[in-house]
């Protein structure tokens, strides 16, 4: 397949077999990434589904970022899987979205759980609360919890979509919107929405009655297991209320970003 051909954003008559599969090189990564940025969110995910197809996922903790790429992913490419991980310590809010995205989607999402035999032995170690003891122990909690569980999910795809964007800052500030994702067998990680900022995301949703989860409206700004989240305060950043207890530490579980344990 030609670099050309790779970019163009009409739909194809068919979809990629499950046999074939798509890799880029590091160098193809980034050039496709340059003539991406100029392009809209929805001819990033129609580019997407084009050269994907079935070996394509969305992966989504069902944020507003999140919500905006499932809603357009529901109009350009609605077969398109879409999963989620669910840790056992959502809050409640976030489980009555996934029920109301469900029905009003008509989209089945795929939840990833923990291995129990492997949460159960940390759980007996160090606590069901072990996150808030240390830096490593929250990360090990995050990586039973949420790494694992991806990891297994995205064995068996060639690409998935994030709702990483550059206004989120710290690690995310210079996000592309293609990159190969070492993480991940060297699998395509595609971001359709890298270029916005929150209030786009906001009148997206607004003007496209996208449902979101009501822990907005009540001062969260970044969302995951609900014992490690809260309200951000004035004049704090958007995942400020991500492990607030850390300081001086990365925002991130290590699904984005490859933290390190102290």
């Amino acid at each position: 397949m030609q670099l050309g051909e790779k970019l163009k954003l009409t739909k194809p008559k068919t979809k990629q077999s499950e046999s074939q599969k798509v890799t880029f090189s590091p160098s193809e990564a980034t050039e496709i990434a340059r003539d991406l940025d100029g392009k809209s969110a929805e001819d990033v995910i129609l580019w997407a589904s084009n050269t994907f197809g079935e070996r394509l996922v969305l992966s989504t903790s069902f944020q507003i970022t999140g919500m905006v790429i499932l809603d357009m992913l529901s109009k350009i490419a609605p077969e398109t899987r879409v999963i989620t991980l669910d840790t056992g310590r959502l809050p409640k809010a976030t489980y009555n979205l996934i029920d109301q995205v469900q029905e009003q989607y008509s989209t089945k999402i795929e939840a990833q759980y923990p291995d129990s035999n492997e949460l159960k032995k940390i759980v007996m170690k160090h606590g069901i609360n072990m996150f808030y003891k240390s830096y490593s122990l929250r990360l090990l909690c995050c990586e039973k919890r949420k790494l694992d569980p991806l990891n297994n999910a995205l064995s068996d795809v060639d690409a998935w979509i994030t709702g990483l964007t550059r206004h989120q800052g710290g690690t995310r500030a210079d996000t592309p919107k293609i990159t190969i994702d070492h993480k991940h067998n060297n699998i395509a990680k595609i971001s359709p929405i890298a270029d916005w900022d929150n209030e786009m995301v906001w009148k997206y949703i607004k003007d496209n009655n996208v449902p979101y989860n009501t822990l907005y409206d009540q001062g969260y700004t970044s969302i995951g297991c609900d014992p490690c989240t809260r309200p951000i305060e004035k004049n704090e950043d958007d995942r400020s209320g991500r492990w607030w207890w850390e300081q001086g530490m990365p925002k991130e579980c290590g699904i984005h970003f490859t933290a390190k344990a102290d």
